[in-house]
């Protein structure tokens, strides 16, 4: 046994030390990892499409953009605005309908009113479904509902011109937590 203690065989102090840097960067590791899956599993994320996107300009004086949201997170968002190619919407420009109903169909060119108007109604049919449209008011943010849709269609985009039919633009939509941006080419009114 007294030769065993007084041997002079054993690990540096160089190897002890790397050993014990190396477990205890494995353990913060794991500790991190483990965080971030119990974080992330419970807390439910912000996420929606952007689908059937279209922008159009008559080739006089009217414009319009018309698209899909479908809030596909697992909680509810606020739109805070919507811009297109940098400009914000009015929301006195922006018209709107909430569904639940699935929307195969791509939106369609609304001829305006006279007064450049979406149309007197506020009804469009899409998909064979006729949906009642709102305006939206000033000073007034658009909650979706989780795994619900939106129909936007927006009058005169501040930035749109005849000289654009062609150009690709992009449309943002600011939420409380994320941008979500989305292109397309800007195409001639029927």
């Amino acid at each position: 046994m007294k030769s065993l203690l007084k041997s002079k065989k054993g690990l540096s102090t160089v190897v002890t030390t790397l050993i014990i840097l190396v477990v205890s960067v494995l353990l913060a590791t794991v500790v991190t990892f483990y965080a971030i899956n119990v974080t992330t599993t419970r807390v439910q994320e912000e996420s929606i499409q952007v689908y059937k996107l279209h922008l159009w300009h008559n080739g006089t004086t009217f414009s319009e953009a018309a698209f899909l949201i479908i809030n596909t997170g697992g909680r509810d968002l606020v739109m805070d605005k919507i811009s297109v190619r940098g400009q914000e919407t009015s929301w006195a420009n922006l018209w709107y309908n909430k569904t639940q109903n699935s929307i195969s169909d791509d939106v369609p060119y609304v001829t305006p009113e006279a007064d450049g108007t979406l149309n007197g109604t506020s009804m469009i049919t899409i998909s064979g479904t006729a949906y009642d449209f709102t305006q939206g008011s000033a000073g007034e943010d658009l909650i979706l509902k989780s795994g619900w849709s939106m129909i936007v269609y927006i009058t005169n985009p501040d930035s749109l011109s005849v000289s654009d039919i062609g150009v690709t633009v992009g449309i943002t939509i600011f939420t409380a937590n994320a941008q979500y941006y989305k292109e397309s080419n800007v195409e001639a009114a029927a």
